[in-house]
């Protein structure tokens, strides 16, 4: 399963994991705490995201890498919309 981790740079990695983690919890399932989130999409796609001391650390499992490409747009965009007054943020994907 092709993976991938990005850290982005951010004082408000919390806030912003607790909003969109709040918003896919309408459609999607979501394990969340403070400084933790866990949403699983379709076909078996899973997003982390932890809030660490320098920024949030994003992870993305998909089965295949068209739906990790698809997926890593997706989280970006999102966070960029909670995240409007710092945007666009910086994604540092390493693909595992």
């Amino acid at each position: 399963m092709p993976s991938t981790l990005a850290t982005v740079p951010t004082a408000h990695a919390s806030r912003y994991l607790q909003q969109l983690c709040k918003h896919w919890a309408h459609k999607l399932e979501v394990s969340i705490t403070a400084e933790r989130g866990v949403v699983t999409f379709s076909e078996g796609t899973v997003a982390t995201m932890e809030a660490v001391p320098d920024g949030l650390a994003v992870g993305i499992a998909a089965p295949d890498a068209e739906t990790l490409e698809q997926m890593k747009g997706v989280v970006a965009r999102h966070l960029d919309r909670f995240a409007f007054r710092e945007a666009p943020l910086s994604f540092d994907w390493r693909d595992a």
